[in-house]
């Protein structure tokens, strides 16, 4: 069977003020970022504050961590929650970028989207299909992409590092990257099950896009869900722009993250 292309967004508004993004009556409102750009994640404060969500996914989030954050109450004391989740030992950018958007969840349930490592690893060898497991062709795993699509991602993948990746690996760089974006609908789908939403997603700007990301496989799994998604980027885009919403901010100060491997 072949593999189902999703059309650009039915509208992308370029944001010139935050005060202009309207997430109506979205059941799902998905707020991308640049993971290190603090400037995103206070825009994300910002929003979670006035959309008043039900519930507040987070991508960087183990369900185990979610609980945490639920006990301790997401307006503790930033180091103590900090070193409750072993946030140093997580990867993610300082937690005190973060910490502003849990405060600003306020009462609402906190979901944890992480995956564990070696589920993310065994889409790269075994597929993304066999890694989900029940439900699997809900959220469209079973079905190739177009290969233009495939082609296009593993080439952002390339790119994502550094032209550094042997060419064999690419097909299961975008399996893993098709795992988690159906795996966090599954999560946000659960979250407004459990809570009757909106319910607001923190992710990266790829996982936010419309055209193949969390939004797109909300849309085959619960067409009736309503969605919204805004990227957060660094640079303007290329049109057809693959969110609903957009806006451009300076970059975030990083050293080369392509100078090890040089």
């Amino acid at each position: 069977m072949a593999g189902v292309a999703f059309a650009a967004p039915a509208f992308s508004e370029r944001l010139s003020d935050l005060a202009a993004f309207d997430p109506g009556s979205a059941d799902i409102v998905i707020l991308g970022e640049v993971h290190d750009n603090r400037a995103h994640h206070e825009a994300q404060a910002e929003l979670v504050a006035r959309i008043e969500p039900a519930a507040v996914v987070f991508e960087m989030l183990t369900p185990e961590q979610a609980a945490t954050v639920e006990q301790m109450g997401s307006e503790a004391d930033a180091d103590e929650l900090a070193e409750a989740l072993d946030w140093a030992g997580s990867g993610w950018p300082d937690f005190s970028m973060y910490h502003p958007v849990l405060v600003a969840a306020g009462d609402a349930a906190i979901f944890g989207a992480a995956l564990p490592r070696d589920r993310v690893r065994g889409a790269v060898t075994d597929g993304a299909a066999e890694m989900f497991g029940q439900g699997y062709d809900r959220f469209g795993l079973g079905n190739p992409l177009p290969e233009p699509e495939q082609a296009e991602r593993e080439a952002g993948q390339m790119a994502a590092h550094c032209d550094a990746l042997p060419d064999s690996i690419l097909p299961g760089m975008v399996a893993a990257q098709r795992l988690r974006d159906a795996h966090f609908a599954r999560v946000a789908l659960e979250a407004l099950e459990e809570t009757g939403g909106p319910v607001a997603f923190i992710t990266g700007n790829g996982h936010a896009r419309t055209d193949w990301g969390v939004p797109a496989a909300l849309g085959r799994a619960a067409p009736q869900v309503e969605v919204i998604s805004l990227g957060q980027l660094e640079a303007p885009p290329a049109p057809p722009v693959p969110y609903d919403f957009w806006r451009v901010t300076a970059p975030a100060e990083r050293e080369d993250p392509c100078a090890a491997f040089r």
